[in-house]
């Protein structure tokens, strides 16, 4: 239920008069103790400049987990220090202060990223996809590739963040439906097979603020 070191997660500066105009600050665990979780300092994405905390300062913390299950608590900053980088340390909740939800509508959206795919040793294509979530994606191609559910795919999603960034997340997917379009298209839909922690978080930050540019477009 903790975020883990390393995790990418997301804070709002208490009280927040309104959820959707409310600012997100973005930050990363840098470590947890038997006290605190320390983080990094949090950039404001909208502005492009750093948050700097102070003391006793309340905030409502926010990440994602596997499954885009959203876990989130409300806390406050505790100590300052200058490590390698500056970090700055929030309360540690009770477990029984996090709450839970599963954000289904969150965990797909709709996006045209290029996708690179591998199948075995000599297939190998780019495609674009339809949409993209924490648990899979879709993406149209050609239909000559042999392409079938239960199959598995290597793959390499390219990834524009709203700062400019650009990022690659690399899983293997089972395709789990290949739908024949009109003309010489197939649209294949996909659900990720083996994918490590940080690569899915790369995909669920993609896809938080997707969801956040969508809302307020």
């Amino acid at each position: 239920m903790l975020p883990k070191i390393n995790q990418m997660t997301y804070l709002q500066v208490l009280p927040v008069q309104d959820q959707d105009s409310a600012n997100t600050l973005r930050s990363r665990v840098a470590d947890i103790d038997d006290q605190y979780i320390w983080l990094e300092i949090p950039l404001d994405e909208k502005s492009r400049r750093y948050h700097r905390p102070m003391i006793g300062e309340k905030l409502q913390i926010f990440y994602f987990t596997r499954n885009g299950i959203k876990h989130t608590f409300n806390t406050e900053t505790m100590e300052l220090k200058k490590d390698t980088i500056p970090l700055f340390a929030v309360r540690k909740p009770e477990l029984s202060e996090i709450t839970s939800e599963q954000r289904r509508n969150f965990l797909r959206v709709d996006a045209q990223l290029e996708i690179a795919v591998k199948l075995g040793d000599k297939v190998r294509f780019t495609a674009i996809t339809e949409d993209v979530g924490g648990g899979g994606c879709s993406f149209r191609v050609d239909r000559k590739y042999p392409l079938e559910p239960g199959v598995t795919l290597s793959c390499w999603l390219l990834l524009n963040y709203r700062n400019g960034n650009i990022a690659h997340a690399k899983f293997e997917g089972e395709i789990v439906r290949v739908k024949h379009e009109e003309g010489l298209k197939s649209l294949v839909m996909m659900r990720f097979k083996d994918i490590s922690d940080s690569e899915q978080q790369k995909i669920i930050r993609y896809c938080f603020e997707r969801q956040l540019d969508m809302h307020k477009g």
